[in-house]
C-alpha cells in the first residue's frame, strides 16, 4: 500500500534516526518543502568531536550535553548547502524542545510532525506565538 505523504517522510525520518550516535535517544529529522526532501540531520555530537558511542554522553540535569538534536542538525546542514528552509515543513521522530523549537522557528519552517510525544508546555506557547502547527502524525493533513 502506497504510504501519504506524511507517512513517507516520518519514515525517512526513522530511517535517519538510525544513524544517531548518543544512545540516550536516536531522533532523525527530515526538512521538506513541496515534497521534496531539503535536508536531514540525526542526533550526535558536532563535527570533529567524539561521539557519545565512542567516549560516552556529557551528561547535566539529564540531559546530553555533547549531542546535538536531529533538529539543529539539520537546520546546520541547510546552512552548510546554501538550502534555505523558508516555508519547510519538519518531520522528527520526536517532538521538538524548546531549544530546536527556535531554531525551526528563525529558520522559516511552516509546520513542524512528529512522531513521538516530547512535551515542552514553552516550545509549544512559542511555536503557536510564531504561527507553526505542531502536530502528531497521527493529526496530521494527509
Amino acid at each position: 500500500m502506497r504510504p501519504g505523504w506524511d507517512e513517507y517522510f516520518m519514515q525517512v525520518a526513522r530511517t535517519v534516526a538510525t544513524r544517531a550516535t548518543c544512545p540516550r535517544a536516536a531522533v532523525g529529522c527530515v526538512l521538506v518543502r513541496d515534497h521534496r526532501i531539503l535536508t536531514t540531520g540525526y542526533n550526535g555530537a558536532p563535527r570533529g568531536v567524539p561521539h557519545c558511542t565512542d567516549v560516552g554522553c556529557t551528561l547535566s540535569n539529564g540531559h546530553c550535553l555533547r549531542a546535538m538534536h536531529a533538529e539543529a542538525n539539520a537546520i546546520v546542514q541547510g546552512a552548510l548547502h546554501g538550502v534555505g528552509l523558508q516555508g519547510a515543513v519538519a518531520y522528527s521522530t520526536h517532538q521538538p524542545c524548546v531549544h530546536c523549537s527556535k531554531l525551526l522557528i528563525s529558520a522559516g519552517v511552516a509546520k513542524i510532525v512528529y512522531d513521538e510525544a516530547y512535551p515542552d508546555p514553552i516550545a509549544v506557547t512559542l511555536l503557536a506565538e510564531a504561527g507553526v502547527s505542531s502536530l502528531p502524525l497521527a493529526g496530521a493533513a494527509r
